[in-house]
C-alpha cells in the first residue's frame, strides 16, 4: 500500500476504534479543530514554544505532505455520530535514511495508545521507505512521549541536555523483519 492510501484501524485501550489513515488536504479543518481542542501545555511540548495561531503558509505545509519526503498519518475516532481528528504523526526526511518523527494527541485522548499506534503505523511506513533512523528532540518533562519511543521495540539511543532529550531510532531493515538472513542454530 503507498503510503499516501495508508488506512488501518486499531483498538484502543478503552475498546474504541480508530483509524490511522493519511492526512489528506481535505482534513484542514479537522487538524485545526484538533489544535484547537489540544492545551497550551501539550502544544508546547510538541512545537517547544507557546504555539496557538498558524500562519496559512504554516498550515499548509502542515496538511500538504508530499509522502515521499514528507509523510503524514491522523488518528479518527467516531464521536457524535462524526469522524473527528484526535492525533496526528509525521516523519520528514531530513538526510538519506534518516528523517525527523513528531506526534500530537488531543488532550481528552491521551493515554488510550493512540500514539503508540500512530508510532507503529509511522515505523512501518518508514521502513517501507527504506529509512534506517527516525530522530526526535522532545522536552525533558515529556514522560509520555518517552515512553512511546520506549516500548517501540526499535533500538534507541538517547541523549539528554538541560532543555531537550535528543532520541535516535535504529529501524531493522525489510529483510531482516521478514527473517532473511536470520539463521538458527543447528
Amino acid at each position: 500500500m503507498q503510503a499516501r492510501d495508508y488506512l488501518a484501524t486499531e483498538v484502543l485501550r478503552d475498546g474504541r476504534t480508530a483509524v490511522i489513515r493519511a492526512l489528506k488536504p481535505q482534513d484542514r479543518d479537522g487538524l485545526l479543530a484538533a489544535v484547537g481542542r489540544t492545551s497550551d501545555q501539550s502544544l508546547y511540548r510538541r512545537f517547544f514554544t507557546f504555539k496557538r495561531r498558524f500562519t496559512d503558509r504554516e498550515v499548509d505545509f502542515y496538511v500538504n505532505a508530499d509522502f515521499v519526503s514528507h509523510v503524514a498519518l491522523v488518528a479518527v475516532l467516531e464521536e457524535d455520530g462524526r469522524p473527528v481528528i484526535v492525533g496526528g504523526a509525521r516523519y520528514i526526511v531530513v538526510q538519506p535514511g534518516q528523517a525527523e518523527i513528531a506526534f500530537a494527541v488531543d488532550d481528552v485522548h491521551q493515554g488510550q495508545g493512540i500514539g503508540t499506534a500512530l508510532m507503529r503505523h509511522l515505523v512501518a511506513l518508514a521502513r517501507q521507505a527504506g529509512l534506517r533512523e527516525l530522530t526526535a528532540d522532545i522536552l525533558p518533562d515529556n514522560a509520555a512521549m518517552l515512553k512511546v519511543f520506549e516500548i517501540s521495540g526499535l533500538g534507541i539511543t538517547t541523549r539528554r541536555e538541560p532543555d531537550v532529550t535528543h532520541i535516535v531510532l535504529q529501524l531493522p531493515s525489510v529483510s531482516l523483519l521478514h527473517g532473511e538472513g536470520l539463521g538458527t542454530a543447528g
